[in-house]
């Protein structure tokens, strides 16, 4: 009976190495004060009741830092960063921690459920546009939104700070939020496929170096053939009209090009994750299967 008990304990320890996931340490945990890159920030939506601050703040993980510098965006802010509406409502909340050159651009939203249309492969896009390098970004709303807003917020944070961000750089990055979150919804095309396809013109402006509107033209038609997704002519139109701009605005992807490619295997892998989860899958059948054999063995 001893045996048989001890095996038990043995068969749920296995299990629940294999099933739960290892704990990873979060890069935006208890660091102290960095006096070189200055203190984290924090800038909550205005529309936020005190309780749902009080959960956002915990979603943030605010409480892991010694000290923040915390600010509110508002609706006239939407207004005067991207020009949005001015008696919009904000709720999309955001924590930026600066980190050292070449660390690069890393976002999470760690409200998922929440934000209904904007990726983080989208906020990095849109981020990289604006001009917005080397930090930790965390994205959280209390309530379900779009995600459009939480732009505006990080723009706040950068000005709060004296960081001055190129306001058509802004606007443009905006702009292509909105498109990339219109295609997916009236187009009916992946998101992420519609992230993959952002990245990829943008490394090819970088290789490339167009010159004129037709050479761009050319390569927004180049990278929708080689993603095979058809869009409506109004919808490619809207691209090149985007990537015109920055052509106009000598925005320099070379800068940010090793992001450009670590955005395109990470939006690959999110494209291939099907095959992930049914390998994940069929490890798992595999493994009880043999498990179930082996306890088998051991009482016949």
């Amino acid at each position: 009976m001893k045996t048989r008990v001890s095996l038990w304990m043995l068969i749920a320890v296995l299990f629940t190495a294999f099933a739960l996931p290892s704990s990873i340490s979060a890069s935006t945990g208890d660091q102290g004060i960095n006096e070189k890159l200055g203190l984290p920030i924090v800038v909550y939506g205005e529309a936020l009741s005190e309780a749902q601050k009080t959960d956002v703040a915990e979603l943030l993980e605010v409480n892991k830092h010694d000290q923040v510098d915390e600010f509110t965006v508002n609706g006239q802010d939407l207004a005067n960063y991207i020009g949005g509406n001015p008696n919009s409502n904000m709720y999309s909340s955001v924590k930026i921690i600066h980190q050292d050159h070449a660390e690069g651009l890393n976002i999470d939203i760690v409200t998922p459920d929440n934000i209904t249309q904007v990726t983080k492969e989208m906020y990095t896009n849109a981020l990289l546009t604006a001009g917005v390098e080397n930090a930790d970004v965390l994205v959280a709303s209390s309530v379900k939104v779009s995600g459009h807003s939480a732009l505006t917020g990080i723009y706040k944070a950068y000005d709060a700070k004296g960081v001055k961000l190129d306001e058509d750089r802004m606007k443009v990055a905006s702009d292509e939020l909105d498109i990339a979150t219109d295609i997916a919804e009236e187009e009916g095309v992946d998101r992420d496929e519609i992230s993959k396809l952002l990245t990829e013109i943008k490394k090819q402006i970088a290789e490339q170096d167009p010159a004129t509107r037709e050479e761009i033209e050319q390569i927004v038609q180049d990278q929708l053939q080689s993603l095979n997704i058809e869009l409506s002519e109004e919808d490619r139109q809207r691209l090149i009209d985007l990537f015109e701009q920055m052509r106009n605005l000598n925005i320099n992807f070379d800068q940010v090009q090793n992001q450009l490619e670590d955005l395109t295997g990470s939006i690959q892998d999110l494209i291939n994750d099907d095959g992930f989860w049914n390998s994940l899958r069929n490890a798992v059948q595999n493994f009880f299967k043999s498990l179930s054999n082996f306890i088998n063995s051991l009482f016949n």
